[in-house]
């Protein structure tokens, strides 16, 4: 699995496609607490971890179904810390989830201003 992270608006979406050969249809974009492993790429991996209860367990139990994935996931951990209590957990989670994957990784990435900064 190849993990790509960076900041809003930093040009991950276009990073994937142009070093990957991701095409339109093979992008799932999150938007709700279900994912479609049979697309090559997943992105807004942060909106799943918003709506899924328990997101790393979540990718625990469907190891076997991204293995081959590139996952897109925005840096939500830097900043201002939330002042609601759900923005905070949703923070809290999408960092753990993060952590989780980039132990799984085969490579990470961060796009910083259409730039790749190979973390792994």
């Amino acid at each position: 699995m190849i993990l790509i992270i960076g900041g809003a608006y930093q040009g991950k979406l276009d990073f994937a496609k142009e070093q990957f050969g991701i095409t339109e249809a093979d992008i799932h974009t999150c938007a709700d607490g279900q994912i479609d492993f049979s697309r090559r790429c997943i992105d807004k991996v942060e909106a799943f971890a918003a709506c899924h209860p328990d997101p790393i367990g979540y990718f625990e139990e469907n190891r076997a179904a991204w293995q081959d994935s590139i996952l897109i996931l925005q840096d939500i951990f830097c900043g201002v810390v939330p002042m609601g209590a759900e923005n905070r957990v949703w923070r809290q989670k999408t960092g753990r989830l993060a952590q989780y994957l980039t132990r799984e990784a085969a490579q990470v990435s961060r796009i910083f201003c259409g730039l790749e900064q190979r973390l792994k």
